[in-house]
Parts: C-alpha cells; structure tokens; sequence
C-alpha cells in the first residue's frame, strides 16, 4: 500500500507499539497536531540522522492531547503503528505549515524464535544488574518483542534504526543477540574494575605464603 502522509522528523527512533510523549512548539507541527487529532488521522516520524531525514520511520496516532498552552503549544501522547518507508518528500504541501511524503509499508514478519527472545530478555536483564537499573517491561516474558525491549540495550539512534529497518523478527532477534554478546563481557568486566578499584587503600586481610628458602 501507498499513500500520502503528514510528516513530523525527528532525532528518534520510534517503534511500532511504542508510547512517545512530546512537546509541540513549532506552528507547522503544531496545525499538524491539531488537525490529525481531531481527523482521527495518523502523521509519520520519519529519523533523522546528522541532520539528514533518513527513508524510514514509525507511522504514529495521537492518543491524547495532555496540555494545551496559552501559546499554542501542547503536550501530547502519541503511540507507534507500523514501519513506513519514504518514496518522496512533499516539502509543499497547499494550506498547510507543514511538508507530507508518499510513503508505503514494507512487510513485517512478526513471529520470531520465543527461545531465542527468552535469551534476549535475560541478557538485558544481566545488562540492567551490571548497570544497577531497573526496568519494567509491562509485560511477561513471553509476550515480548525485539520492539518492546529495543530501547533499552543501549543502542546508539544509528543502531536503533538499523534495527528499525529489519523487517523479520528474527532478524531483529538476532541483531539484539549480538549486541548484548558484545556489551555483557565489557560490563562485567568493568565491574571487576570497579571493585577493584574499590579496595585499594583498604587493609587487606591475606594469608602470606610459605617458601622453602
């Protein structure tokens, strides 16, 4: 499928199924806010990358419009559809501040390998230990997707997107995989570090060894 749709680039990367709250100032996203909410109609987020628009982003729909400024300015919640890539870029778009594109829907393969996901889930869940943070997923295990748990590995936006533009599960899976099998034994071993570092300057209670000499 092709159509056309407002855009709104930003410096993120959304998921699909993700919430996202913003703060809307500027008056072209602002009539584009306005008028998306009350048509029911969604707008896409498409990355950007060192200030380049890159060709994929997240459709998103407004669920709620929070706050409303004496300025015009608003808090909104919106929250992630489906992956669109962008064929072309309608800077000017009549009557409206804002510039749209014609985008279509790549195809998502959404079923993965749930063992393969479980191990995901654990190593994020070691990464967070080492990390000393706590994150709650709001969802059992089993339930979750690459989508529901991207956000949290530490990821730079460039690998975020790569990520995004992965249109299998597994794939997704497996990109997951490979990062924390490279981030878990850094951690950890920074955490050896760290206690290490910590006992230095302590007096240290150690057995002394015996030599014949």
């Amino acid at each position: 499928m092709t159509n056309f749709i407002p855009i709104f680039p930003l410096g993120i990367v959304v998921f699909p199924g993700e919430e996202v709250n913003l703060h809307i100032f500027e008056p072209r996203y602002k009539q584009l806010i306005k008028e998306c909410f009350s048509d029911a109609k969604p707008f896409g987020i498409p990355t950007v990358i060192n200030n380049k628009m890159c060709e994929m982003g997240t459709l998103v729909k407004v669920s709620e419009i929070v706050k409303t400024y004496d300025n015009g300015e608003m808090d909104i919640k919106t929250r992630g559809q489906m992956v669109f890539r962008v064929l072309e870029v309608i800077k000017s778009v009549p009557d409206k501040l804002y510039s749209g594109a014609i985008v279509n829907y790549p195809d998502n393969i959404e079923e993965g390998n749930r063992d393969l996901m479980q191990k995901v889930v654990n190593g994020i869940r070691e990464l967070h230990k080492l990390l000393k943070v706590s994150k709650n997923f709001r969802k059992p295990d089993e339930q979750l997707s690459t989508y529901d748990v991207a956000h949290h590995v530490g990821f730079s936006v460039e690998e975020e997107y790569e990520l995004l533009g992965l249109t299998q599960e597994l794939q997704r899976q497996e990109y997951l995989k490979r990062h924390l099998s490279k981030v878990l034994p850094v951690m950890a071993e920074m955490e050896q570090l760290k206690e290490k570092v910590k006992l230095n300057g302590h007096f240290k209670n150690l057995s002394s060894f015996e030599f014949d000499f």
